[in-house]
């Protein structure tokens, strides 16, 4: 009989094709592609597994991205191949900013892991463009990018401006590229980024050089790090994602780490999936930002309450919530947050749906997804001392 671990690394192993890896193994148009977040996902799972097919099938993904990225430096939200050429799709309703910072992060990640010194040679003016790309998205030069509504992975949520998940994911890239590469301007930035995160996201009092003073004043005191800061004030929202990215990259102090590990957790466990809901808590009708949230689509409305990202389950963020208990020694929080991974992809014969409604936990979106299975890879391997550099 399978294991959990190993239906997730078939489920991989079948969406490896020679091009990169496809977002799933179900035969719907838009999943038959290959992805820059899905595919690095993937990969970053198939890297720390070891399985060769799985690292070279992530290395095949960043070369597809590099080959068809924008003159400017964006990287394409994902690549479909026909048998005439390859389409590109640089973002929906609005353009992505994350695919970049996705794409540094998996070139770096492999290069770590395989010190294939040749391909980072190969990568590096793709990855000092997307930099530079980044730098210009600041507008006003403050370290800051500046993220249009629908820009990153919840393209259908209502965040936007300086979204704490984007500038986290580019922390991230400049770490991932200062391991193998010194840049004293890069170093530079990186120190300033998480600065401006540490003193904005969080209401700490009366201090020196805040961002949006009258913005911050108003700020009401959290236990974790709030989701956005945008001209007109914060959105307040827990941002599950970013905020697993903050316990991966240490950000902030002690107590910081404490009261979010509290937080994450009886939030976690006053859902029915057990396991982080994507945004909290859910926008409701009535609520201000219901208009923005139903709009906010280009062909139907999916963000119900509880489900897809007002609120629903996604196990590929969960996987990297495991990563960041991990790495502040809640191994056994892990362990549990990995069961509840390995309980949701199981569902109708491991059917990896790609999400579950938080409150019922049906499933939601497309099955066989790709990156659920990589969630569970990456928290699996975690426990087992196996890690991404963070």
């Amino acid at each position: 009989m399978k294991t959990a671990y190993s239906q997730a690394i078939d489920l991989l192993n079948k969406v490896a094709t020679e091009k990169g890896f496809l977002a799933s193994a179900d035969d719907i148009a838009n999943y038959r592609r290959v992805w820059a977040r899905d595919g690095v996902i993937c990969g970053l799972a198939g890297l720390v597994d070891g399985d060769a097919k799985l690292v070279e099938t992530l290395k095949q993904t960043l070369i597809t991205l590099a080959e068809h990225q924008h003159d400017l430096g964006n990287i394409p939200s994902n690549v479909y191949f026909t048998e005439t050429g390859a389409e590109l799709s640089f973002g929906g309703l609005a353009g992505r900013v994350d695919t970049v910072s996705w794409f540094i992060i998996g070139v770096c990640q492999y290069v770590l892991k395989t010190e294939d010194s040749a391909f980072l040679s190969k990568m590096k003016p793709h990855l000092l463009k997307g930099f530079e790309l980044m730098h210009s998205w600041e507008y006003n030069d403050g370290d800051l990018m500046y993220v249009p509504r629908s820009g990153n992975w919840a393209d259908e949520y209502p965040t936007q401006g300086f979204i704490l998940y984007d500038q986290l994911l580019r922390v991230w890239a400049i770490r991932s590229y200062l391991k193998l590469n010194s840049d004293v301007a890069l170093s530079g930035k990186m120190d300033a980024i998480t600065a401006k995160l540490t003193k904005n996201y969080k209401q700490r009092g009366p201090q020196d050089g805040i961002y949006h003073p009258k913005a911050y004043a108003a700020l009401s005191e959290k236990p974790y790090w709030v989701a956005s800061l945008e001209p007109a004030g914060y959105q307040t929202q827990f941002d599950a994602f970013a905020n697993s990215l903050a316990l991966m990259l240490d950000l902030g102090n002690e107590q910081d780490k404490a009261q979010l590990i509290a937080y994450t957790e009886a939030t976690r466990t006053s859902v029915a999936t057990q396991l982080l809901p994507a945004f909290w808590p859910v926008i409701e009708e009535g609520d201000e930002d219901w208009r923005f949230l139903t709009n906010n689509c280009k062909y139907e409305f999916r963000n119900y309450p509880y489900e897809f990202h007002n609120g629903g389950t996604w196990q590929m963020l969960n996987g990297f919530y495991a990563l960041g208990l991990v790495q502040h020694g809640e191994l056994e929080l892990a362990a549990e947050v990995l069961s509840q991974i390995d309980k949701l992809n199981a569902k109708e014969k491991w059917s990896f749906y790609e999400n579950f409604n938080s409150k019922t936990t049906e499933a939601n979106g497309v099955p066989f997804c790709a990156w659920s299975a990589a969630g569970a890879v990456l928290a699996s391997q975690a426990l087992q001392g196996n890690t991404l550099f963070l």
